[in-house]
């Protein structure tokens, strides 16, 4: 998916229930539809991806205002975001952010973070989905690590645990909140890491043998984001 910014956003919005404004080009072919947004939106159209709501002139010229049909469809375009969301990370190197983590520095990961969810297109309805699977992506492109994802077990566990192959290295504990707004933030990210010392995510790895343990609460509204860390002193697990 060849998105620039004005397409993403108005992905974003058809996500969002929105409608779109195109205007009517029925000789579209498949060939044509990576070369402007409006070749893109006509295609979905007439391909059954994208359904008229009304329709009004302009210049002599058809314009419709197009929707996502259903949940069937709506879906199948969340899934074909995601695909490709997992598909261009892989192909980034994430070094910094790694490096970031282990250095605690919380600047540096907000900043990787938000640079990386500008160019993501994101859809809110499903957001703590979202926003989990973005980090989880992010965090899987180290050799040097394994990537735990919790959400789905329902197990008392952290959201994600990031752990170095040898028990020598460093491992993070990771807990995701998402926001009401921009101004909960930093308050959010606060509670994300008080929950990991509150339930005591961290003792399993300790238990496995790490010595190492940082923890981070990182809370996403939109396209920002903010980052708290903290390490464990191992003394205390005992």
């Amino acid at each position: 998916m060849r998105a620039d910014r004005e397409t993403k956003g108005q992905i974003e919005e058809l996500l969002n229930g929105d409608t779109l404004d195109i205007q009517v080009h029925e000789e579209v072919t498949y060939g044509d539809m990576h070369s402007s947004g409006e070749n893109l939106w006509n295609f979905l159209y007439f391909t059954g991806y994208l359904t008229k709501e009304s329709e009004y002139f302009r210049e002599s010229s058809i314009f419709l205002k197009a929707r996502i049909p259903d949940t069937e469809v709506k879906t199948i375009c969340q899934t074909t975001i995601l695909n490709w969301f997992r598909n261009r990370i892989k192909k980034e190197n994430f070094q910094d952010l790694y490096c970031a983590m282990e250095d605690g520095d919380e600047e540096r990961i907000r900043g990787i973070l938000s640079g990386q969810l500008f160019q993501a297109i994101s859809f809110y309805d499903s957001a703590e989905n979202f926003y989990h699977g973005f980090l989880t992506g992010i965090l899987s492109q180290s050799e040097d690590y394994i990537v735990k994802s919790n959400r789905e077990s329902g197990n008392g566990r952290s959201d994600i645990m990031v752990k170095s192959s040898s028990l020598r290295g460093k491992v993070f504990v990771v807990e995701v909140k998402v926001s009401d707004s921009i101004d909960e933030l930093n308050e959010d990210a606060g509670k994300a890491l008080e929950q990991i010392y509150d339930k005591k995510y961290m003792e399993e790895l300790y238990a496995e043998g790490y010595q190492k343990i940082g923890c981070f609460g990182i809370s996403f509204f939109r396209k920002d984001c903010e980052v708290r860390s903290g390490k464990v002193q191992v003394d205390v697990l005992h």
